[in-house]
């Protein structure tokens, strides 16, 4: 049906034709790209349409200080998160489109009154050009070693902290750093010269094709074939990797969450816990954004709709498949994260269920990640370094694009700071508002019945009241995920 090839280039060629705003400056600067893909299969399955519906860019989160009790700030902008937003905006639209019977391309009226279902045929599948951060980047380290969506945190950065077991665990650290440094640093090999084909969608081949699916749900159309075989072949690779003696593992610099186990520290294999929540790190203070890994292991139980649109959904909307760009891979670590950590969470209510995605990885690199960055880097361009900025694109027909840097939009006077005009078009307060113009135009005789006769004000409210995702998400957090961090009821109660 497609290729975790054809699902990257066509990310890639997405982000080429978006405009030069907001894009890292190349050869200096670096970022991460995630995109939505629609997929849509003919009646007679003989014809399949895929289509890029969200696309995002970014690698930075704001700390704890910096959140809003106005819902105008983007917390989190790691192109995972930004890409997931935008496909909300675009799912808003395309609900009130369906509402108005305006014909959407993905839903269709459900079985109860005032409810919608994602359309026969159509199916959502999730690219990132990069491991997602969290637990599934904690990897075997192989011979192209690359760096991970979060940079290791440096031992001079820690905190001074006065306990002796505290200060122990600074100089493991730092001898882990200095044990580590030859293993991290290889040479560079020369690459082959890249094709036309390959340059206009931003991506580079290598020699051994890693299409690489888990086990997929039942009802996936995809054909086994070829990803069947080359299945076999990375776990293959996986078990090799295990069997030998293998002296270090990639690093995250996102944090165990606060209460929980936290990580040894100890050189080498020793220096991380496994399956564990994380937090992603802040400009030198803690965050509450949970790893990209965390995000999509529950999205695999509670959909990625969110709690606002579940009021009009008969049931969850789920990534069919997750496809990552050519970088440190492990499909062992990627089952583990996404996967195996919430497989036994149970008694969910109707319209959820767990639903493991299909996991393949591409051989295609994006043109702008981190080792592509430094590998064509010139001296006298300045160091390398992370783009400041955060883009999002979706299908939507009013304002597609967005971009964004510290949680406002990117170029902002500090005297709009606080307006409308600073705000994202994917912050919780703008999507919020959608949400309400969707409820606006929805006559009274085809409300939902969760939203009936219901005095609501706050976007609290209106979540508080989602009552079967609000149960579906008690389940995972009591069985999977209890160390699960929630923002304050106070950051929530906006209109």
């Amino acid at each position: 049906m497609w290729t975790a090839d054809e699902i990257s280039k066509l990310c890639y060629q997405r982000f080429s034709e978006l405009p030069k705003r907001g894009k890292p400056e190349p050869g200096r600067e670096w970022t991460l790209l995630a995109a939505v893909v629609k997929c849509s299969v003919s009646p007679n399955q003989e014809k399949v349409e895929e289509e890029v519906v969200s696309l995002g860019t970014g690698t930075k989160c704001i700390g704890r200080s910096a959140m809003s009790s106005k819902g105008d700030v983007l917390n989190d902008s790691h192109a995972e998160v930004i890409a997931r937003r935008g496909c909300i905006r675009y799912l808003t639209e395309q609900l009130q489109m369906a509402v108005c019977g305006q014909g959407s391309t993905v839903f269709c009226q459900g079985e109860e009154m005032g409810k919608w279902k994602v359309q026969s045929g159509v199916s959502f599948l999730f690219f990132t050009s990069h491991t997602p951060c969290g637990d599934a980047s904690i990897i075997p380290m192989m011979i192209d070693h690359q760096s991970q969506p979060c940079p290791p945190i440096r031992s001079d950065e820690l905190t001074p902290i006065g306990t002796n077991e505290k200060a122990e665990r600074v100089n493991l650290k730092r001898r882990a750093k200095t044990q580590t440094d030859g293993i991290n640093k290889h040479p560079r090999l020369e690459e082959p010269e890249k094709s036309e084909d390959e340059l206009q969608c931003g991506g580079s081949l290598v020699e051994n094709h890693t299409d690489s699916p888990a086990q997929a749900p039942a009802e996936s159309p995809r054909p086994e074939g070829e990803n069947a075989l080359t299945n076999v072949v990375l776990k293959q690779r996986d078990n090799v990797l295990t069997q030998q003696s293998l002296q270090d593992i990639h690093r995250t610099g996102a944090k165990c969450v606060p209460g929980g186990p936290e990580d040894p520290l100890q050189p080498g294999l020793g220096y991380h816990s496994t399956g564990l929540l994380r937090v992603k790190p802040g400009r030198g203070e803690p965050t509450l954004s949970l790893s990209c890994s965390d995000k999509l292991a529950r999205w695999a139980v509670l959909g990625f709709q969110g709690a606002l649109l579940s009021h009009y959904l008969q049931g969850a909307v789920y990534f069919s498949a997750i496809v990552v760009g050519r970088c440190p891979y492990s499909h062992q670590a990627m089952q583990r994260a996404l996967i195996t950590r919430c497989s036994e969470v149970t008694a969910l209510p109707a319209g959820y269920t767990v639903q493991p995605p299909e996991l393949l990885q591409s051989s295609l690199e994006f043109a702008h990640s981190q080792a592509q960055t430094e590998h064509n880097h010139q001296p006298g361009k300045g160091r390398v370094s992370p783009c400041g900025a955060a883009i999002s694109w979706c299908a939507v027909s009013d304002q597609p694009l967005d971009v964004t840097a510290n949680g406002y939009k990117h170029g902002v006077t500090k005297k709009a700071l606080g307006t409308s005009k600073a705000r994202s078009l994917i912050c919780k307060v703008e999507l919020f508002h959608s949400f309400l113009s969707l409820l606006a135009v929805t006559d009274k005789s085809h409300l939902p019945e969760s939203l009936r006769g219901k005095e609501l004000q706050t976007y609290w409210d209106y979540k508080q009241v989602a009552q079967s995702y609000q149960q579906a998400s008690l389940q995972l957090r009591s069985q999977a995920f209890p160390l699960w961090l929630r923002s304050d009821r106070d950051l929530l109660q906006f209109h």
